[in-house]
């Protein structure tokens, strides 16, 4: 899922460059090996949006309409990226910094053609934040420190994506037949014998007669005999 939001940032990216759109960690060594103007998408951070997290199992249906398996709700993820500008003068990376947010700052959610193929049948929309300030946890300064290189002007990108969660329930097929079950006095069973079913009739006379639809006689009267 995370290579596939890369792709998506890459399309969004590649028109602000002439050179290349990279996902290296911008270390010195990085930096050195650099040939060509380059804009940098370095994801230093994952975390859960907890404020998206859902309870319970969620139905899939098949076309008929028929739920076919359950499964637990997607998690969301904030996948950050820190943007960064590679060339030979500061004044050329400052307009690729321009560049890439002129093509970013549009954009409130991904757009439908970045959306990765695996995500849509989960959400076709993905929020996209950009230069808003990291969380207080979080220090720019301390990851270039990390990093091992000089604080640079960059751009921090946050993309949220549901990544999907299993198990998989698989749910049994839809009941089609039905089974009446005939009880005895009590609740009991009913005796295996055929049971006959009554139900009244109304006559012309406005009497009322209950009229013999089983095929047998269900013991309801023993003898047979009228008194």
């Amino acid at each position: 899922m995370i290579h596939e939001i890369d792709e998506a940032l890459r399309r969004l990216l590649t028109p602000a460059v002439t050179g290349d759109v990279a996902f290296d960690a911008p270390t010195r060594d990085w930096a050195a090996r650099r040939n060509a103007p380059t804009l940098n998408a370095y994801l230093y951070d994952i975390r859960e949006d907890v404020a998206r997290r859902e309870r319970g199992a969620y139905a899939e249906w098949d076309a008929q309409g028929i739920v076919t398996r359950r499964r637990q709700p997607p998690r969301w993820f904030r996948l950050s990226y820190l943007v960064t500008a590679w060339t030979s003068r500061p004044e050329d990376e400052h307009r690729l910094l321009s560049g890439a947010m002129a093509l970013l700052l549009p954009h409130e959610v991904l757009p439908r053609d970045a959306v990765p193929e695996s995500v849509r049948p989960i959400a076709t929309s993905l929020p996209i934040s950009v230069a808003v300030p990291p969380a207080e946890s979080r220090s720019l300064a301390d990851i270039w420190s990390a990093l091992g290189g000089e604080l640079k002007p960059s751009l921090d990108v946050v993309i949220t994506t549901p990544f999907p969660v299993t198990p998989v329930y698989e749910v049994a097929p839809p009941v089609t037949e039905g089974e009446i079950v005939v009880r005895g006095i009590g609740g009991a069973p009913a005796a295996s014998r055929p049971r006959m079913i009554r139900r009244p009739v109304i006559k012309e006379t406005g009497e009322s007669k209950e009229e013999e639809s089983g095929s047998a006689v269900a013991g309801s009267r023993d003898g047979g005999g009228d008194t």
